[in-house]
């Protein structure tokens, strides 16, 4: 549960060039005040919020909002006719219900993604002990294994992009944008900060870690809960889970048996195993839309350029992020995880499969920008059924796969050979940064389905009008991008329980109740939230 307490008030819609210094903003707002007749010595003046802009390329603004609040905690008078817009400030907290059963066995968390690392650690902040499992490794050898699989093309598929510490998610721009409205966001922006984040991410439009601050971060988030008398346990995936008749359950893993009173289910959306697992034993699964598409580059400073014009490159601004839709056709194509800076990253999880996704550092200072361009799949598309989704997915992976040359290249094709339907075309201006170049010429009509490329064409056609440059001929698409969120939903109830399988919580991107780190880490906070009103603490 989340409480929200009024602490005071935030002054909207400050608009500042680029060249003033952020305290102006604070300026004004004490001027305002002063207006309203109180004395601004009187108040504290913060920066709550900032974006960019850059609707008008030659007068691109910074937009401030600052919160007021009264240095002795009395109640302030705002301004009556304001040039600002006026909301409250909250000072939002975790209001936590402890339950009073009592079990000699912990929860088990399965899964270190977003969800599940947020679930383990308010339970082991609470004195709930959690054991917390992956399938892959730390992050130190996760890592290895994926700069292995970049240099030789052999694969790990139990630790990879997709699975062990982070979940996939650590392998991104780490993007903390969601638009939820939820007080759990603040906490989530908070705590990442108390683990080694820049405090920047709480005042930015739109927060990004970073995949090299990410990787730290994941490893003292999993330090914090073992100090704290929990158990972090890898290279274990769970294999089945068995109730008992006492109410404490048993998760049979490949590392043995784990007995546990509650157990999350943080899996990640590319569990497949897991998902048949869990069907073959009664649980509700249903099919559910999902996106495939490609990645495409461009130069980061084209892109800037289309952006922020004169403005481009300014220490204020940063870097060009873009987000862009297209729902004309009545089917939807858009732009997804944009990697400012970043780079195509191999994100196979399984043989035989060619995957593509994003990466980007806190710097963001790589030369090419990427985005996924995505297309939308309906459960009409695959046979609407959970088992037809993942096939369906695959189908497209070792597509992608084959025509890649079979080895864990990638193919790509140049947007001016995929608008003209031809194949050929050397990279030139933009040059394929997947596995360091590790790709091959080909045709994405010889991996995607022909309504996926048709709207593809169309999108990257409409995106042009919106962003100038997007469709140039010598941008870069590689393929195959399926894994952009979970194709099946694990159904819940009320409690967050599966239906008929009392205890066990289906949690996060995995489950289909999130859609990126934010959203998440505070689906795992309600699962901790629901585990904790029902049992006790554990004494350890």
């Amino acid at each position: 549960m989340c409480e929200e307490k009024t602490i005071g008030y935030v002054l909207g819609g400050i608009s500042l060039s680029p060249d003033a210094a952020p305290e102006e903003a604070c300026r004004i707002a004490a001027s305002e005040m002063k207006r309203a007749g109180v004395a601004p010595a009187r108040l504290d003046f913060d920066i709550c919020k900032y974006s960019v802009d850059a609707r008008k390329k030659k007068d691109v603004r910074l937009v401030y909002s600052v919160s007021v609040r009264s240095k002795d905690g009395s109640e302030i008078k705002m301004p009556s006719g304001c040039r600002y817009t006026v909301s409250p400030l909250y000072d939002k907290k975790l209001s936590l219900r402890i339950g009073k059963d009592k079990t000699a066995a912990p929860p088990l968390v399965v899964g270190m993604g977003p969800a599940g690392l947020f679930c383990a650690l308010l339970l082991a902040e609470n004195g709930y002990a959690p054991v917390i499992i992956d399938r892959g490794d730390p992050v130190t050898e996760r890592m290895a294994a994926h700069k292995k699989f970049c240099e030789l093309g052999i694969l790990d598929t139990e630790s990879n992009i997709q699975f062990g510490a982070g979940g996939a998610g650590t392998f991104s721009d780490g993007k903390l944008l969601t638009r939820v409205n939820d007080p759990r966001v603040a906490y989530v922006l908070e705590r990442f900060c108390d683990f080694g984040a820049p405090e920047e991410i709480k005042i930015k439009a739109k927060p990004h870690i970073g995949t090299d601050l990410l990787c730290g971060i994941v490893d003292t988030m999993l330090r914090r809960i073992e100090e704290l008398g929990g158990k972090v346990l890898y290279r274990t995936r769970l294999e089945k889970i068995k109730r008992l008749a006492d109410g404490s359950i048993t998760a049979t893993t490949s590392k043995g048996d784990v007995q546990c009173s509650s157990l999350c289910l943080a899996i990640g959306h590319s569990a497949r195993d897991t998902y048949a697992m869990l069907m073959e034993n009664g649980y509700s699964v249903e099919a559910k839309p999902f996106s495939v598409g490609v990645r495409i580059e461009h130069l980061q400073a084209r892109i800037d350029e289309a952006m922020y014009g004169d403005f481009a490159g300014h220490p204020r601004i940063g870097k060009g992020e873009y987000h862009l839709s297209d729902t004309k056709t009545g089917r939807g194509v858009y732009t997804f995880c944009m990697c400012p800076g970043g780079e195509v990253v191999a994100a196979a999880s399984e043989d035989g499969g060619v995957v593509v996704n994003g990466m980007s550092r806190f710097s963001r200072d790589g030369k090419n920008a990427n985005s996924a361009v995505c297309v939308s799949v309906r459960p009409e598309d695959y046979g609407s059924s959970p088992e037809k989704a993942i096939a369906f997915q695959r189908r497209l992976e070792r597509a992608a796969y084959i025509n890649g040359g079979g080895d864990y290249y990638a193919p790509v094709q140049t947007v001016g050979d995929f608008l003209s339907e031809r194949i050929g075309s050397e990279p030139t201006e933009v040059l394929p940064t997947y596995r360091d170049g590790r790709v091959r010429l080909s045709s994405m009509d010889e991996v995607l389905p022909e309504f996926v490329c048709r709207e593809l064409r169309h999108g990257l056609l409409s995106f042009e009008r919106k962003l100038s440059g997007f469709s140039s001929p010598t941008a870069l698409l590689s393929g195959v991008e399926t894994r952009t969120s979970s194709p099946v939903r694990i159904l819940r109830n009320e409690e967050l329980c599966a239906l008929g399988h009392d205890g066990v919580y289906p949690c996060g991107e995995g489950a289909g109740y999130a859609g990126g780190i934010t959203s998440a880490a505070m689906d795992g906070i309600r699962v901790a939230e629901k585990i904790m009103e029902r049992y006790a603490p554990i004494k350890t």
